[in-house]
């Protein structure tokens, strides 16, 4: 891995309240996918700093302590409470979603900037993407942030939020088109194109400019395309405790994969563009993994990069991986 590299995540901090008809007990935990982007990163081992939003309250407190425990670097803005969003688990473990929720960077918007121009890679998406006032902030930073960086983004659409898809796509293509990597859910994708299938919508925004992008189909697996390359493979069979930031997960992995290969960073962009299959299905397997052992555990608790291992010629043959047991 390129040691050197260090990533800036833009992007919402909030504190998820889970409700599971399964248990007596509400659970909370630390969310908001930026979050679970920079903590999954963090642990396999990229250096990150989240630009983000959240409160001097209790649930702030709850979100300052994660991510310092997870050796998470934090710049935060805004003056509204810090956000919440209650999940209510399904039988199958599957999580919807209502919010509480502001993003605003606000005050933070100069040192935002210059996190953002020491950064190697910089990622963002959800609600950050598309909520005012901070959505326009997040698009200036990231548009910026080519000249000198890679750039990722996840829609991880939140119609409960922001339920107008007619304003809610362009916006999202602006930030396709400003990226180097997207990853999207089958859900997201259903939901911006009803017209089209998700590999269809996923072939369109390769127009848009994105060297690789990646479809999440839960227990169907993952597809990742190139211009040149296509790996589609299944899901790794767990028994599932919850599905609460596996998508996140497979974002950091995708990004520590990808820095595993020196293709993140400026310097980078031209190998990022001319992936073979063999390395686009190591990413993939790598990608697939880390979201396979985040949701054999309760909440958004993605793996360390000594459970994944490194990232290696076998990985994409690798039958199972290693978390608290056997996967």
């Amino acid at each position: 891995m390129n040691t050197e590299l260090s990533v800036s995540v833009i992007g919402e901090a909030l504190v998820d309240i889970i409700n599971d008809p399964r248990s007596s007990q509400t659970q909370t935990h630390p969310g908001g996918s930026p979050l679970n982007v920079a903590v999954g990163a963090s642990r396999l081992g990229l250096r990150t700093t989240l630009v983000t939003h959240y409160a001097d309250d209790t649930h702030g407190a709850s979100l300052e302590k994660h991510l310092r425990s997870n050796n998470v670097d934090v710049i935060k803005g805004g003056s509204a409470p810090t956000s919440t969003a209650i999940a209510t688990l399904g039988a199958d473990g599957a999580a919807t979603y209502t919010f509480d929720i502001s993003w605003d960077l606000d005050d933070a918007w100069t040192t935002a900037a210059e996190a953002v121009r020491s950064a190697g890679h910089v990622h963002t998406g959800s609600i950050a993407s598309v909520l005012a006032p901070g959505d326009e902030h997040t698009l200036s930073l990231v548009g910026a942030a080519r000249e000198w960086a890679t750039v990722s983004f996840d829609p991880n659409c939140r119609p409960a939020i922001s339920p107008d898809v007619e304003l809610v796509r362009p916006r999202i293509e602006q930030f396709v088109a400003a990226s180097d990597i997207v990853k999207a859910s089958d859900e997201d994708l259903l939901w911006l194109y009803p017209d089209r299938t998700p590999l269809e919508a996923l072939e369109a925004w390769l127009d848009l400019g994105p060297a690789v992008v990646a479809l999440t189909r839960g227990a169907a697996g993952p597809v990742i395309l190139t211009r040149q390359v296509r790996v589609e493979m299944p899901a790794v069979s767990v028994v599932v405790a919850d599905t609460v930031g596996a998508g996140d997960s497979f974002m950091a992995g995708l990004m520590s994969a990808l820095a595993q290969l020196g293709t993140l960073g400026a310097v980078g962009r031209e190998k990022l563009n001319s992936l073979s299959k063999d390395e686009l299905s190591g990413v993939a397997a790598y990608a697939n993994s880390a979201a396979a052992i985040t949701c054999s555990r309760a909440g958004a608790n993605p793996p360390t990069a000594n459970e994944l291992g490194p990232l290696d010629s076998s990985f994409s043959r690798r039958p199972s991986v290693k978390a608290n047991g056997q996967v």
